[in-house]
């Protein structure tokens, strides 16, 4: 009998399973959208820097007329503006401008001052002002968000709910105007300006107050309506009813369970003051007198100065990502410690 033999598959080398992909460590990704966050936010920084040129570049006039000297001519200005590097693309000057950011240089004021130098005194005091205000911010409104949270749909709930409501409208030269008027002019409890030492600091710490209160108390009521609602929200977490059902005392389900959940939104919310609590100092230390970066931001638009303007937006915006950052880290390591 005949027939046709079925081949087989000459025999090779066994075929290896994949490899399984190596798990990236959580740290490791961490680490990496922190650092791609930081790399979005200078992206960030940078095309606002860019912004700041071409708005001081739509204005009228330019740095040269306004910097110029009764009965200087034509002439002059014309050789103003090619020191100045005015004859030049705004592009280019810009691109100059950042090429010196990274080692700290933040060019020649119109008037031929290092902007550095300009702002090396005034701004440690709007750092000092702006600090302060943000570590009042902080302790008030977590703890009247907490105290709010203790007993929700209470007298005290209602009513620090509606105060903070309210509060949050006000401006922040409201608010200073009428911290003038009760605790300046009516009772004479503080002062009403800011006076200097010889090294350009404020004389004394009762001249911080006013100020400081000025640009807490919108952020405050902010802030406090944040922490309230973060804590309504993490009270109806799973986590937290089981530690209510098995008993636990109030006060350790609030310190144990309910607050640290509820972190990250609180960090977020300071975090995010800090913005506003930099931008309100300009006009708070403009009606106070102090001696902050508000009095230089106001001389520099008035003198069309660019390298001024973006640096002050340059160190304001360093230290806003800053604190950025470090909220971030706070929602990070609260997140992964989340059981």
């Amino acid at each position: 009998m005949s027939g046709t033999a079925t081949r087989r598959p000459a025999a090779g080398p066994e075929a290896k399973p994949p490899r399984p992909a190596r798990a990236v460590p959580a740290g490791a990704r961490r680490l990496g959208g922190l650092l791609a966050l930081l790399a979005r936010r200078a992206l960030l920084l940078a095309v606002l820097l860019a912004a700041v040129f071409a708005a001081v570049e739509l204005l009228p006039g330019d740095a040269a007329n306004a910097t110029s000297e009764r009965g200087e001519s034509a002439a002059d200005l014309a050789r103003r503006r090619e020191l100045l590097g005015l004859d030049r693309p705004v592009a280019g000057r810009f691109a100059d401008w950042m090429t010196g950011l990274p080692s700290g240089d933040l060019g020649t004021s119109a008037r031929g001052e290092s902007v550095a130098d300009l702002l090396s005194r005034p701004f440690p005091n709007t750092l000092l002002l702006g600090g302060l205000a943000l570590l009042v911010t902080l302790a008030v409104s977590v703890a009247l968000g907490c105290w709010a949270a203790l007993k929700p749909g209470g007298g005290v709930d209602r009513a620090v709910s509606a105060t903070a409501t309210g509060v949050l409208a006000l401006p922040e030269f409201v608010v200073a105007v009428a911290l003038v008027l009760v605790f300046a002019l009516w009772t004479g409890w503080l002062p009403a300006v800011t006076l200097t030492d010889a090294d350009g600091s404020p004389a004394s710490w009762q001249m911080l107050v006013l100020p400081v209160l000025a640009l807490a108390i919108p952020q405050i009521g902010w802030n406090t309506r944040i922490v309230r609602a973060a804590l309504a929200d993490e009270a109806k977490a799973p986590h937290v009813e089981t530690a209510v059902i098995d008993g636990l005392p109030r006060h350790r389900v609030f310190t144990h369970h309910l607050l640290p959940g509820a972190l990250p939104t609180i960090a977020a919310g300071i975090a995010t003051s800090t913005g506003m609590l930099l931008g309100g100092a300009v006009v708070v230390e403009t009606i106070f007198n102090y001696p902050g970066i508000g009095s230089v931001l106001a001389g520099a638009v008035t003198d069309r100065d660019s390298p001024v303007i973006a640096g002050v937006v340059a160190v304001t915006g360093a230290v806003i990502t800053g604190v950025l950052l470090l909220a971030d880290l706070v929602r990070a390591r609260a997140s992964g410690g989340r059981t």
